[in-house]
């Protein structure tokens, strides 16, 4: 039966696909991937007599076409995707599409480029009473953003934001962040290419991000971080407190109750 596998590809290093992605991949009769934001070295991954193509100049109308082949040639097809799909992926537009021929279809969730970025800095992102919510958001640019997802809006919350496709216009978001309400001192981290051989990593105080931006010359394929939680230290969860108890542990008596 045709189908199409929508699969996430990771960030960059080859060996971040997923097990599951390898497998679907040397299990298809076509691979489709971008040479500009996938690791060439996934396709060692497919059959020899697989037909691979490569996408990076292929507008939808063309992709649509490779799916109707699939339906009258009863082809499986794995589409590979940089990071993962559901993040800035491009992937709902070809699903619909895929609906509108018949042709079933399947996501493979895969290493997200927020994930490798959080990885390179050696940071959880989520850290106890500092960042609890992560907010995944964008600069609007030729692709607009909808009128109530502004940055400065989400700013006003402090906590950890994860920036993308953003580092062409380091001034203005410099400024947006600021005007919304991050203090100058905020921590910040670019991760350039997260998991590539040519990775780059930026960590800087915001009120310096966008000179550091420019000066490394970052136009595209990176991630800037911001928020509190970038520099916070010193805290502990309660999932490894022993007076805290869950379902799994009971709460050892404190020294000072056992005394008493």
């Amino acid at each position: 039966m045709a189908k199409v596998w929508f699969i996430g590809a990771g960030p960059g290093a080859p060996d971040l696909l997923t097990i599951r992605g390898a497998k679907l991949i040397g299990a298809a009769d076509v691979v489709i991937w971008a040479r500009s934001l996938v690791h060439e070295d996934i396709l060692q991954y497919a059959r020899p007599d697989a037909e691979i193509i490569e996408s990076t100049d292929i507008p939808l109308e063309s992709v649509r076409a490779l799916y109707e082949k699939a339906v009258r040639e009863d082809l499986t097809v794995a589409r590979v995707h940089s990071g993962d799909p559901s993040l800035y992926g491009a992937v709902m537009e070809q699903i619909e599409r895929c609906d509108e021929i018949g042709l079933d279809w399947e996501m493979v969730p895969g290493v997200s480029s927020l994930g490798g970025a959080a990885a390179a800095i050696g940071r959880e992102l989520t850290v106890p009473e500092v960042a609890q919510s992560i907010i995944v958001t964008r600069r609007a640019s030729r692709t607009p953003m909808p009128s109530n997802e502004d940055i400065r809006s989400f700013a006003a919350h402090g906590t950890t934001m994860a920036i993308f496709l953003s580092a062409a216009k380091p001034r203005a978001l410099q400024q947006d962040l600021l005007e919304g309400g991050y203090p100058p001192e905020t921590p910040c981290a670019v991760v350039y290419r997260a998991t590539w051989p040519d990775q780059q990593i930026i960590r800087c105080r915001l009120e310096d991000l966008a000179d550091r931006v420019r000066l490394a010359g970052f136009t595209r394929q990176a991630l800037i971080l911001v928020g509190p939680g970038l520099g916070a230290g010193g805290t502990r969860s309660h999932l490894y407190d022993p007076e805290f108890s869950h379902m799994f542990r009971k709460a050892e008596a404190s020294a000072d109750a056992a005394a008493s």
